[in-house]
């Protein structure tokens, strides 16, 4: 039997977050949505991160209505979002209350998929929230935030997602936040998730240290169900590899990849006229699409 990989595409959030300072507005978003819908997509992140902050912050939109107008012309597609656990889209905990409430209207105002996690992996952080999606009938994606030390290693990781499980997730991210996943470490750790869980095994990673696609591909070979791409036209460097490079090598590789490859690559094209904009305008710094190995060499953890 042909193993499906399925997709989620970046664009509309993490993509420009890493490239842009999450700049890119609702009213740029439009022209593209019911394309997006279209393309086959396991789900779209549009929302959560920094998109609340510079919505308010910067670009003078109201961040629960990009939410309810994405939602209005993305009607096939699973929506997905990124909450810092106790933290929501904030910078400091707040009262359990406040988070019911959050994910309550987040999930009314059109989110299917939370994303969920804690920096240091301390799962009391992430209990209300999960707690709260179950309740309103969102799908709970608990993460893993990957980083390097003594401690943290595969073993590490499997009784996490046996403690995840239990608490009601509905499938597991491994979230690679500053591109030092290696390929070799995503065949085992995924390996080693896998023998432990029958649930979905979702990978996101950063082209910054120039290794991305290769620990995707990996990945996939060791058994994950899905990974995190962003469209072309903001790919790359401190973004995701191209989704339309991943779905073209995968399918040579013989994987079922059920995305349009014409959806995409018209979404590239107009995101090109819009990434121009930003690059006229002083907002987009090429340094962004530099590689940086080193990254692999000094092993930074992500934050």
């Amino acid at each position: 039997m042909t193993q499906q990989v399925k997709i989620t595409d970046t664009i509309l959030r993490d993509a420009h977050q890493s490239q842009i300072a999450t700049r890119m507005t609702t009213e740029q978003m439009l022209p593209v949505l019911e394309t997006l819908d279209h393309a086959g997509f396991e789900s779209l992140e549009v929302w959560g991160g920094a998109t609340f902050d510079s919505c308010l912050r910067y670009l003078n939109e109201d961040p629960w209505e990009r939410l309810r107008t994405i939602r209005k012309h993305v009607k096939n597609t699973k929506l997905q979002m990124l909450l810092r656990g106790q933290n929501l889209l904030g910078y400091k905990h707040y009262s359990d209350d406040v988070v019911d409430a959050f994910i309550q209207k987040s999930i009314e105002n059109g989110i299917d998929v939370i994303r969920c996690f804690d920096a240091l992996n301390d799962l009391r952080n992430l209990k209300q929230s999960v707690d709260s999606i179950n309740k309103y009938g969102g799908h709970a994606q608990m993460t893993i935030c990957y980083t390097i030390s003594d401690i943290h290693t595969d073993e590490y990781y499997v009784e996490l997602v046996k403690e995840m499980e239990k608490m009601g997730a509905h499938s597991i991210c491994v979230k690679d936040m500053a591109g030092i996943l290696t390929p070799a470490r995503a065949s085992t750790l995924i390996k080693a998730l896998k023998e432990v869980t029958k649930l979905p095994i979702h990978v996101h990673t950063h082209a910054t240290s120039g290794i991305a696609e290769m620990t995707y591909l990996k990945a996939v070979e060791a058994g994950a169900d899905v990974i995190d791409t962003a469209n072309s036209s903001f790919a790359g460097g401190t973004s995701q590899p191209s989704t339309e490079a991943m779905v073209i090598v995968l399918r040579e590789l013989g994987y079922q990849v059920d995305v349009s490859l014409e959806d995409c690559q018209e979404v590239s094209e107009y995101f090109k006229g819009v990434k121009e904009s930003f690059i006229e305008s002083g907002v987009f710094n090429p340094k962004v699409l530099e590689t940086d190995p080193n990254t692999l060499i000094y092993q930074v953890p992500g934050e």
